[in-house]
């Protein structure tokens, strides 16, 4: 693999210098913030968002994940927007308005002078309505801006020994719940238990998409078996079912990005 693009990306936070990272602790951003950390001479900071439809694990990673390189983190919190309350369907763009213009107002605080988020080159094949947001805001993307894809900066996380660089694909727990459902704390609750449940009966990255009382399970392909011939899909089900769910799916489909979306015929 070409370190071109790594040469490309080294030379645009030099040239930054002084920003704040949008931080999710997911790979992208977690590889950004480590590639900063690694050059040495910037002024930085990675700033997480935590909100009520943001998944606690992902908080305790990110804090998790900068205590270990020794990067300097902020976790801001911040309430329920009510622009998101009934997860209209421009939900993604709203919220990255909400959450940027909160970062940009840490920045501005603190004197840094350039937002930093992770999007990478892939995000610009998919339905992103945040890239909107982001591109409104001035928000940088050095990773995008590299031409660094996903499998790219996994190898490169890989190579460099970083702790995530297997991990899953994120997002918020909105995305499980169809659009123009009004979002109320026992919903976001029922997907996060379930979720953080089947990642840890084996099943990482598992989605489960909320339709009333049914839990429908997206699993990637791999573990489609597994879960099938599981001797602990019982306990499974009746876990699912103790925190509110009536019926529980298995969705033949697998798990896939945006699958909440349709009709509006597009990916997250």
């Amino acid at each position: 693999m070409s370190d071109s693009k790594l040469l490309k990306l080294d030379s645009t936070l030099r040239n930054l210098r002084s920003f704040v990272i949008g931080f999710s602790g997911g790979l992208d951003s977690s590889f950004l913030i480590h590639r900063a950390k690694m050059l040495g001479d910037l002024d930085f900071e990675a700033v997480t968002i935590k909100t009520e439809y943001i998944p606690e694990r992902e908080i305790r990673e990110a804090v998790n994940f900068t205590s270990e390189h020794g990067i300097s983190h902020r976790i801001i919190g911040i309430p329920f927007p009510r622009e998101i309350k009934h997860n209209p369907s421009e939900r993604c763009y709203l919220c990255k308005k909400i959450l940027f213009d909160r970062i940009i107002d840490f920045a501005r605080e603190n004197n840094y002078e350039y937002i930093l988020d992770g999007t990478n080159a892939d995000d610009f094949n998919l339905y992103r309505p945040g890239l909107k947001a982001l591109a409104e805001m001035q928000v940088r993307s050095p990773l995008a801006e590299a031409g660094l894809s996903k499998p790219e900066i996994r190898e490169h996380a890989r190579r460099a020994g970083i702790s995530v660089w297997e991990k899953p694909a994120l997002s918020c727990l909105l995305t499980r719940i169809p659009y123009n459902t009004e979002i109320s704390s026992d919903i976001l609750s029922m997907v996060e238990k379930a979720e953080d449940f089947l990642s840890e009966k084996g099943f990482p990255g598992t989605r489960v998409r909320i339709h009333g009382d049914v839990a429908r399970i997206e699993c990637i392909p791999d573990h489609m078996e597994k879960f099938v011939r599981d001797p602990d899909r019982k306990s499974i089900v009746g876990y699912l079912k103790e925190i509110g769910f009536r019926y529980v799916s298995l969705d033949l489909e697998g798990y896939r990005t945006g699958s909440m979306d349709h009709p509006y015929n597009s990916e997250k």
